[in-house]
């Protein structure tokens, strides 16, 4: 039996949560995924998994074993990496989920240059931007807008600047509103919340002043670029980061209004899961992308915060 090639079947079925699933990704049959368990719960005198027709369950010495399975296979990882000069050069597959908007803007114009300095790296890059199960998913590193998944390892790398537009059509209709009170009568387009499901407030901010409005709306969405596309129509005001607004700002095609006032800035981070070791890919591709979010004019976060 190869221990480590044992190791990494089970520790890839309690992270699929199935044989099928943890078979299927390491590219081998379910019989011989399973008699890879079965060996190594002989090997090692004791029962790993719970198994019944609807779930696997890890057992109290399964889970003990699992920790132990993850810290030594993340080790040898990095000692090969290290002996065969790879940490400087990592390879492998790199699965990262983001944003469309955080894709298009910042990393895609930038991944030339990721390219050329890590070049044995393939980068599987999806745009859910909603709370997924990493281990399930089988996505190494998130980059997320907003709060923060407790569950996770998390590194702040920038900020989201936001601000309140409406396009001239709609103020045309229906006038710009100067403040809290006239606000209250206008009509909204608002961001549904993809952790709650539930349209998100605005926080407003001024001079040590702080309010927070939840307008009513005439539609809400949780899909960045419908929610653009419905504030460029004239479907009501709406809070938009800064860099998203900028073009049009520019055209002519949105209006800055409630200038007095401020919105909270929402944090970017990159967050993987607790219990997995920083691979070499992990860690480079989190530097990487800390640094072009630091020089980007509108999502760049100060020194100091990247430093907390």
């Amino acid at each position: 039996m190869d221990r480590l090639v044992s190791m990494q079947a089970f520790t890839r079925v309690v992270d699929v949560g199935s044989f099928a699933g943890a078979a299927e990704s390491l590219d081998l049959p379910k019989p011989t995924l399973t008699r890879q368990i079965q060996h190594l719960e002989t090997h090692l005198g004791v029962k790993l998994l719970h198994r019944t027709t609807r779930r696997i369950s890890l057992t109290t010495e399964g889970a003990a074993y699992y920790e132990r399975c993850v810290r030594i296979l993340a080790d040898v990882e990095e000692s090969e990496q290290s002996l065969t000069h790879h940490n400087n050069s990592p390879r492998g597959t790199l699965a990262v989920d983001t944003t469309s908007v955080l894709a298009q803007m910042v990393l895609m114009p930038r991944l030339r240059d990721f390219f050329n300095a890590y070049p044995e790296l393939k980068l599987e890059l999806t745009t859910n931007g909603k709370p997924i199960d990493m281990l399930k998913e089988g996505v190494d590193v998130v980059l997320r807008v907003g709060a923060l998944d407790e569950s996770m390892v998390a590194r702040r790398i920038g900020q989201v600047k936001l601000a309140f537009y409406a396009s001239p059509i709609y103020l045309r209709r229906f006038g710009t509103p100067h403040d809290l009170t006239e606000l209250a009568l206008h009509k909204a387009v608002n961001f549904l919340s993809n952790r709650t499901g539930r349209e998100t407030p605005w926080p407003l901010i001024r001079a040590g002043e702080r309010s927070e409005v939840l307008p009513p709306s005439a539609i809400s969405t949780n899909d960045a670029d419908v929610y653009l596309g419905c504030a460029l129509d004239g479907h009501g005001i709406a809070r938009i980061s800064q860099a998203m607004a900028d073009p049009y700002i520019n055209s002519g095609r949105l209006v800055e209004i409630m200038t007095e006032w401020q919105s909270d800035e929402l944090p970017i981070s990159a967050m993987y899961p607790q219990n997995r070791h920083l691979s070499a890919k992990v860690r480079v591709f989190v530097n990487w992308a800390a640094e072009i979010f630091s020089r980007h004019p509108r999502f760049g976060a100060a020194r100091r915060q990247l430093a907390a």
